[in-house]
């Protein structure tokens, strides 16, 4: 499958496991290749549900692509009550961010890019995720075991906090991991 993409050097501009395991599980052959000190920053105009999409573009602009190279990029938020959930920051950001996510419903926006030298595209991938109501003990442990600082909104669905947590989901459930892999499946067929 995928025999389109024999032509390129396929890169994958991430340092998430999760990312690395989702792309291969396509069966993509490729490498992995990160920029440092790419700003996340975006402008507080910008329509929150634009963000991912935006710093996936922003992230694939920081690669200088040779002729055979293609790139993925990708970002993901959490978005609750209007509050764009990057990284926490620490152990304190993170109970922040899971006391807030706790009993409702968000939304999980992840923005992906492929691009090569001549040709772009970006797509974002919405999925709702509804929690339980967590206790504090809850919390915690999961923190202090987990220590999900690399996740937006300071959790991963694939550990035990969605296991115990979440309730429910509307949309795709690799999207919540960090990348939609059947959308991006579907454009990488036809790139």
């Amino acid at each position: 499958m995928l025999e389109n993409l024999s032509k390129y050097d396929i890169v994958l501009a991430s340092n998430s496991p999760r990312r690395r395991e989702l792309l291969a599980g396509l069966g993509v052959d490729f490498r992995v290749e990160t920029v440092k000190g790419i700003d996340e920053s975006y402008d507080e105009s910008l329509p929150l549900n634009e963000v991912a999409a935006y710093l996936s573009q922003k992230k694939a602009s920081a690669y200088q692509l040779t002729a055979n190279e293609l790139i993925i990029t990708a970002d993901t938020i959490v978005l609750c009550a209007g509050e764009v959930m990057g990284k926490p920051q620490d152990r304190d950001d993170a109970y922040r961010m899971i006391r807030a996510l706790s009993g409702c419903t968000h939304e999980v926006i992840t923005g992906v890019t492929v691009a090569s030298r001549d040709k772009s595209e970006t797509f974002s991938n919405v999925t709702e995720v509804t929690f339980a109501s967590l206790s504090d003990e809850e919390i915690y442990h999961y923190i202090d075991v987990y220590r999900p600082y690399d996740k937006a909104g300071a959790y991963g669905i694939q550990e035990w906090i969605g296991y115990m947590g979440i309730t429910g989901i509307n949309g795709c459930y690799y999207n919540v991991m960090g990348l939609p892999v059947n959308h991006l499946y579907t454009i990488l067929k036809t790139f």
